[in-house]
């Protein structure tokens, strides 16, 4: 191996969250050198990376959203096991109350981000939940070639679950098209996301020389909205649906749940390599042997909690930060798309993020402008995307649990 090839080794090697750290420290460290140098300049080069990082996830968040809402509709196989109904029901609730616990949060404490915004540009506020919804079904109807090329995510969403829905009942060799075609767009993701280090490390030096500490306040703000939005879903909202099941006290098994799952989790950053650690679990618990070898895997790609708070807040602090009044017709349609968006969110590091542009859609808010609340996800997604993977996986369990309890005489293992 060349000298060349040993260093992008050696670079990818590293951990993620260690590099993210770096470029996050290096460029406020170049912010405010040239905030106080006048080094214009070196802004300008720097930059450049920021704005390379920002057009990759543009160009590839489209492709992205089709392939992997199409192939997650068509590929996925549902089984006759006695409380997979109640399970999948259950994931879909809790990601559905999971985005409105975002879009509530977001009202009670509005944030926003310093984003580049043109001064010329023209901010189309929705005057009515009657004109949103006119705007939503032309932008559905629109050619799937043209709303893919524009970033038309209404449009996207719509083809897409088309696509699905129609070759639900396709021939095996075409499901597999559709899992490599979501193979290779994920794989792309990972190589751009491997670049993150220097696209963030030009986008916070860019940030801290227009903003000064402001950016990196706005940062600190925003992380610590979404992490108690999502503290609130684990040790509130999901007890609460386990005890409109059970009718037991159902913080033992949430406790539980948090402890052996989400810990490894939130240092894993996916739920699909912390599925062993929840079968394990599930096998502790005593739960449905046929049940859970299905709803674990299935909950690590549907059940997305965290990705639909992650989804409602960034996308209403931008609306926030571009002055777009909300009212509630169209805070309840962005509970839906958050909820949809996360279901079918990536299970890359980062993967929810890619389904902001989506939700963003919905306030005709730009592709520009919400690429760069995607890239200022990646910023913060040390700490969220943990804590995010923390409650996703550990939800999968608990909801596995319930439907097990109340499918199984054996409810007594609640309290094991």
């Amino acid at each position: 191996m060349s000298s060349f090839g040993k260093l992008i080794q050696s670079y990818k090697d590293k951990n993620l969250i260690l590099r993210i750290l770096v470029g996050v420290a290096v460029g406020a460290v170049i912010g405010f050198w040239a905030q106080k140098q006048s080094g214009s300049n070196i802004i300008g080069f720097i930059g450049m990376f920021g704005d390379l990082f920002v057009g990759a996830l543009k160009a590839v968040a489209p492709v992205l959203v089709f392939i992997l809402i199409a192939a997650s509709i068509l590929t996925k196989t549902f089984s006759n096991a006695k409380g997979l109904k109640r399970v999948v029901f259950l994931y879909i609730l809790g990601t559905f109350l999971a985005s409105c616990v975002g879009v509530i949060t977001s009202f009670l404490f509005p944030t926003t981000l310093v984003l580049n915004v043109p001064v010329d540009m023209q901010r189309a506020v929705p005057a009515s939940i009657v004109v949103v919804l006119k705007d939503l079904l032309f932008k559905i109807v629109d050619n799937p070639v043209h709303a893919i090329s524009t970033g038309n995510y209404m449009g996207i969403l719509a083809w897409a679950i088309g696509f699905g829905i129609a070759l639900r009942y396709c021939t095996n060799e075409t499901k597999k098209v559709f899992s490599d075609l979501s193979d290779a767009i994920t794989s792309i993701v990972k190589f751009i996301i491997q670049l993150a280090p220097f696209g963030i490390m030009g986008l916070v030096a860019t940030s801290v020389y227009s903003a000064g500490g402001e950016a990196l306040f706005s940062y600190l703000r925003i992380i610590i909205v979404l992490v108690c939005s999502m503290a609130f879903v684990a040790v509130v909202l999901n007890p609460l649906i386990v005890w409109v099941y059970l009718r037991k006290n159902p913080y033992p098994l949430v406790f539980t749940c948090l402890k052996e799952s989400g810990v490894t989790a939130f240092f894993t950053r996916s739920s699909a390599a912390n599925i062993p650690v929840n079968l394990n679990l599930c096998r502790k618990l005593g739960l449905d042997e046929e049940l859970y070898p299905i709803s674990i895997p299935l909950g690590a790609t549907i059940n997305m909690a965290g990705a639909a708070v992650v989804i409602a807040i960034l996308t209403l602090s931008a609306v926030n930060t571009l002055g777009i009044q909300t009212d509630f017709g169209t805070a309840l349609l962005l509970c839906l798309l958050a909820a949809v968006g996360a279901c079918g969110a990536s299970g890359v590091a980062g993967g929810s993020l890619m389904l902001i542009p989506l939700a963003a859609s919905l306030f005709n808010i730009s592709n520009d402008i919400a690429m760069q609340v995607v890239a200022i996800g990646f910023i913060i997604g040390v700490i969220q995307d943990s804590v995010e993977t923390a409650i996703n996986s550990s939800t999968d369990v608990l909801f596995t649990a319930v439907a097990s309890y109340t499918t199984s005489p054996h409810e007594d293992a609640l309290t094991k």
